[in-house]
């Protein structure tokens, strides 16, 4: 069993930074994939960054040069480091947690925290 728990969302104007934290317990969090995804009103949701157990990562074209995901298993914690922030990255963002126990996938998703970029 994972849990997870956002934050660090709030309003920030173009251009600024933001950094998002995902604090999860449970015992699975350092063999889990973790990934932020964001949705915004009208749309569905789609997938920010990611990064698997070994530290490998991947991001969603419109956020490369500008977001980095991180991870540290010690803390149980994930990081999401938001830079030049546009108007379009207003959302929602979620954090969600992967991992394949027996055979059976299981995912976790916390509650979101609310990302506003505005003037």
């Amino acid at each position: 069993q994972v849990q997870l728990v956002e934050s660090g969302g709030g309003l920030v104007q173009p251009g600024g930074s933001l950094r998002l934290s995902c604090a999860a317990s449970g015992s699975r969090f350092s063999t889990s994939a973790v990934g932020w995804y964001r949705q915004a009103p009208g749309k569905q949701r789609e997938l920010v960054a990611a990064i698997r157990s070994g530290g490998s990562t991947n991001y969603a074209d419109s956020v490369k040069g500008r977001f980095t995901i991180s991870r540290d298993n010690a803390k149980k914690a994930v990081y999401l480091q938001m830079n030049s922030l546009k108007p379009e990255d207003t959302a929602v963002y979620y954090c969600n947690a992967y991992t394949i126990v027996a055979g059976n996938p299981l995912d976790y998703w916390g509650q979101g925290t609310q990302v506003t970029v505005s003037s």
